[in-house]
């Protein structure tokens, strides 16, 4: 007869076995949504230091989450960068590099790899990709694509939270909210308490006067109405029991829709705010100085997934610095700027002390986007200009030729105003630079193209041409 095992051991033998039967739970993987402004200068929020203009949401997303200073697109065109963020790649790079080109549907986006990977993927606000890459989502609502609920010169915030209710309960989700705002036309009444013409902070290279001031409040207005869109998605995912296990990510297409930043390659134009909220996983109010581009975001989102990225990515992913904000994952971004309304080709490389331009049609002012050519601001600097008023800050969309190669020191000249090309102090540098692009280039097959495409519009009146 076998002597029985005393309790002890035998609660012991059992508990061992259960726990060796019994897999650990798999870690939730994290639900992430992608916000996207239309035209928002990186200096023109709270977080930025911009004192006038009313952004409280995106403050809290700043003090809950960590500040990149130093993030930028890789064009400052709104469609081209939009094909950039999905695809990881360059503009040039993606067969949309132009405005209103659509995203080709060989492209690879990390859309439809997050959706193979069992996440539910849905679009809400405006689209600008074209009909190709549609079925990349699960649900799609825009202006170009099936209903919106829209209403006329809407925000396309409207969407947004009746898309996170309506997602199925039982997977991971991703959402690309894309607004209309801050991008023009603009009108008077957008927000209840509208903001001032004296809280604008006016640039140097734009001149200070009543017109400006106001077409910058009315554009300060529209960035408020996507501020308040922003917190009710927050409060949608508080309410939903889901923001402790949501990435929230925002960024913007391209700068300001004013002369010498839209379609430019100034900081102005590509600069993109960059705010991470991540509740346990990012440390609230951290701040990230280090540079990393829009072509980066793709596999920083597959990475934080879990989801391996495609060769196809030519970005880095930045997953890491959101865990360690004083890393590195690369010492240069890249930007470019292509047809717009008006003909144009030029290339930047940005470090964190310069910026290399080349105007490889340097025949060509650097004529502001139709949209804005036509604005209060624009109209203001042919007034002063004509009467030989304007500040040769404020005369660069209309030299010509302009010069083939532009330097700044972007430390000491944040706004780059000051041309150090042909000063020989600064020879060693241009030359590092210069070629720095060229491998660039090569790297990435950019080619000039055989033939310019023709101006949409005149460029002194705006009025179109064909």
């Amino acid at each position: 007869m076998k002597t029985p095992l005393p309790l002890v051991l035998l609660i012991s033998l059992t508990n061992t076995t259960f726990a060796a039967e019994t897999p650990a739970p798999e870690k939730p993987r994290p639900n992430i949504i992608l916000i996207i402004a239309d035209d928002l200068g990186a200096e023109d929020s709270g977080p930025y230091g911009c004192k006038g203009v009313r952004t409280p949401n995106l403050d809290r997303m700043a003090k809950d989450g960590m500040k990149f200073t130093n993030a930028f697109n890789t064009c400052s065109s709104c469609s081209p960068s939009r094909s950039s963020i999905i695809t990881g790649r360059y503009p040039h790079s993606t067969g949309a590099e132009s405005l209103h080109m659509p995203l080709p549907k060989e492209q690879v986006t990390f859309v439809e790899k997050l959706k193979e990977a069992g996440y539910w993927t849905a679009q809400a606000g405006k689209w600008h990709l074209g009909s190709d890459i549609v079925d990349r989502f699960d649900l799609v609502r825009t202006d170009k694509v099936g209903k919106t609920g829209i209403t006329k010169d809407g925000s396309g915030g409207e969407l947004w939270v009746n898309t996170l209710q309506e997602r199925p309960k039982d997977k991971p989700f991703f959402m690309w909210f894309a607004a209309h705002d801050p991008h023009r036309s603009y009108s008077e009444g957008t927000l209840a308490v509208p903001h001032k013409p004296e809280d604008a902070t006016v640039p140097p290279y734009l001149p200070d006067a009543p017109p400006t001031r106001k077409d910058l409040a009315m554009y300060y207005d529209e960035i408020g109405r996507l501020d308040g869109y922003v917190g009710k998605v927050m409060e949608e995912l508080k309410r939903e029991g889901e923001l402790d296990n949501t990435v929230v990510i925002f960024i913007t297409d391209n700068g300001r829709p004013f002369p010498r930043s839209k379609t430019s390659v100034y900081d102005s134009g590509i600069q993109s705010p960059l705010l991470v909220q991540w509740p346990g996983k990012v440390k609230p109010g951290s701040t990230c100085d280090s540079l990393v581009s829009s072509v980066d975001l793709a596999p920083t989102i597959l990475e934080l997934a879990g989801v391996p990225s495609p060769k196809t990515f030519q970005g880095k992913s930045y997953a890491g610095l959101l865990a360690d904000p004083k890393g590195t994952i690369r010492d240069k971004v890249f930007a470019e700027h292509n047809w717009h309304d008006f003909a144009a080709y030029e290339r930047a490389v940005r470090t964190p002390q310069f910026k290399y331009i080349r105007n490889f049609w340097p025949d060509l002012p650097a004529t502001p986007p139709a949209d804005a050519l036509n604005s209060l601001t624009f109209r203001e600097m042919r007034r002063l200009r004509d009467a030989g008023q304007l500040t040769s800050d404020q005369m660069a969309c209309f030299v010509k030729p302009r010069p083939e190669e532009e330097l700044y020191d972007v430390n000491a000249d944040p706004h780059e105003l000051n041309n150090l090309a042909e000063d020989p102090k600064y020879a060693s540098a241009l030359k590092v630079l210069r070629e720095q692009l060229d491998a660039w280039r090569k790297e990435t097959s950019d080619t000039i193209p055989e033939q310019r495409k023709g101006d949409r519009f005149d460029r002194e009146t705006g009025k179109q041409l064909h």
